[in-house]
């Protein structure tokens, strides 16, 4: 079954957020990605490359908290509502392509769901009630 996980938006200080999440939940960050460290960052500013493009950090057993930086110079802007997703984890292809389509119907979708350059299957869109969803497959 599906795991729900939640995930944030930061402008700017999804690092300083996560040290400090870190420093009261304890245990090491699963994950911490750069923008600089993806296709095409020589085309974003020097301080957008330094920005957080994916972090998360385990909250007890099952829970991940997950992260990102908003980027000010793609037209992103961070506004209550837009700054929190619900990201499941799904356990196959299958179900990632059930969800994916189940849930964005009458929604907007913002990423098609499909191989990503991290090699997991991964899309995002927010829901006809205007919630926005990440949904991700880690090819085993």
């Amino acid at each position: 079954m599906a795991i729900l996980n939640s995930y944030l938006n930061f402008d700017g200080d999804a690092e300083a957020a996560f040290n400090f999440y870190k420093s009261v939940f304890g245990g090491e960050f699963l994950a911490l990605t750069r923008f600089k460290e993806i296709p095409e960052c020589e085309l974003m500013s020097p301080e957008d490359q330094e920005k957080i493009m994916h972090i998360s950090l385990p909250i007890g057993d099952l829970s991940v908290l997950m992260a990102t930086d908003i980027l000010r110079s793609l037209g992103q802007t961070l506004n209550p509502g837009n700054n929190s997703y619900i990201s499941i984890s799904a356990d196959t292809e299958e179900e990632a392509l059930r969800l994916f389509n189940g849930l964005s119907t009458d929604g907007v979708v913002t990423i098609p769901l499909e191989k990503s350059f991290w090699g997991s299957f991964f899309g995002m869109f927010t829901d006809k009630f205007g919630i926005q969803w990440m949904i991700n497959y880690d090819f085993k």
